[in-house]
């Protein structure tokens, strides 16, 4: 199958819904969308913590899950039955915040440092220190506070809702189930993770993720020639589903010139592309597509370069084979212009003995960060941009239909 093959397709046409006109930059700039998207949104619907179940692996295991946009704290363990749970980080005597670690493991408990009060770690509570000196002790609502933690293929989501409209399966919808299911999540583990806070709002930053449009552009120095297409120059996707709430992306690469040039002009990246994985290893070659997931190149061409899969609202799966992927957790900050972003790459296991493996995991830092550096130092300028009141609304073209339907969706969302 060649790009030219799409013909006339137009991905943005077959969804009426979205429209084809300028999109309003009015959820990138507006303190008042901000807090409705806040309320609406963070405080109602499965977030993405972007860790996995085997990042906590034993009883007494945690990690601290900040939600900024909502001031929430969240305590995500492994109880004493190997149940995972979350729980506000909030010591219910005065407040206090309840473990200060990122991750921790504690023994059986946690114990507030103020004044002593301790929890098991299903979020009972234990210990009154001093119980005697306490008026209509037995009144005393003492237990953790706690949220909906649910996982999907080893990955933990929370919602602030403890009690939810919906599950995270009927949340991600049958659809998406039915294509990423098969994926082999769990044969990887996390090989490097990076995290910056920007001064730019969580849609720009949410956009920055959601198309293949820019990679041939901005990143034609750690990228180069990539996407290029000589059958039909304007294209470099082949696919676009809208699954519900969530969406895909599934992109061409130029597999004939990433081999060819490679060796002559990046010599160390050829080299690491063909001994472990990279963002240039041609996946498809070394593991038949048909026995990929089905959403996972869908068109099961050898000339692909990467897919997206977009979970609302915060989850960004960037594939680049069967068993190599990047996670994306992108939420706001507590301000409308400000946002964090986590991205976390996962491959197969790297041995201690296996220098190779070790050599081209180290590659792949390297590769990655530079690749989003590139993609963070945008979103700055687009903010300083939209907050001076010179760029008022964005015109996407067909193969930015991700952007379009995520406008949408975050829009039914908060005006509701």
């Amino acid at each position: 199958m060649k790009l030219s093959d799409l013909k006339n397709a137009r991905w943005t046409l077959d969804h009426p819904e979205l429209g084809t006109g300028p999109v309003s930059i009015e959820p990138y700039r507006s303190p008042e969308y901000f807090q409705k998207m806040r309320d609406k949104v963070f405080k109602q619907t499965w977030i993405s913590t972007g860790k996995r179940v085997d990042e906590i692996p034993n009883a007494g295991d945690y990690f601290v899950e900040n939600i900024d946009i909502t001031s929430n704290s969240i305590v995500i363990t492994r109880a004493l039955d190997g149940v995972v749970r979350g729980f506000h980080n909030v010591c219910l005597h005065r407040g206090t915040q309840l473990v200060f670690q990122n991750y921790g493991n504690v023994r059986g408990r946690f114990t507030c440092i103020y004044h002593g009060w301790s929890y098991s770690l299903d979020g009972k509570n234990i210990l009154k220190t001093e119980q005697d000196m306490f008026f209509h002790p037995e009144t005393i609502e003492a237990d953790l506070i706690p949220v909906a933690v649910d996982v999907w293929k080893g990955f933990i989501f929370v919602n602030l809702d403890p009690k939810p409209a919906e599950s995270l399966r009927e949340y991600l919808g049958e659809e998406l189930l039915g294509l990423y299911d098969a994926y082999p999540f769990e044969q990887t583990t996390v090989q490097l993770s990076y995290r910056a806070d920007l001064e730019c709002s969580w849609p720009v930053l949410r956009d920055s993720q959601l198309d293949g449009y820019h990679l041939k552009y901005l990143h034609k120095r750690s990228a180069p020639g990539f996407m290029e297409s000589g059958d039909d120059p304007s294209r470099h996707a082949w696919d676009f589903k809208l699954l519900g709430r969530h969406s895909s992306g599934s992109f061409f690469g130029n597999r004939a010139r990433i081999s060819a040039d490679l060796s002559k002009v990046a010599p160390v990246t050829s080299l690491a592309s063909r001994l472990g994985q990279t963002i240039a290893t041609n996946t498809a070659a070394n593991v038949p597509v048909d026995k990929w997931a089905k959403g996972v190149n869908p068109t099961r061409s050898e000339n692909w370069f990467f897919d997206y899969l977009y979970i609302f609202p915060n989850m960004h799966v960037v594939f680049l084979g069967q068993s190599a992927y990047i996670v994306h957790k992108m939420m706001p900050g507590k301000a409308h212009n400000t946002s964090s972003w986590n991205a976390r790459y996962f491959g197969p296991p790297v041995q201690a003995d296996d220098l190779v493996s070790k050599w081209t995991s180290e590659y792949m830092k390297y590769s990655l960060r530079d690749l989003w550096r590139e993609d963070g130092n945008t979103t700055i300028g687009a903010q300083r941009s939209i907050d001076s009141g010179v760029f008022r609304r964005m015109y996407l073209q067909d193969q930015e239909v991700l952007i379009r339907h995520a406008d949408k969706t975050l829009n039914d969302y908060v005006n509701f």
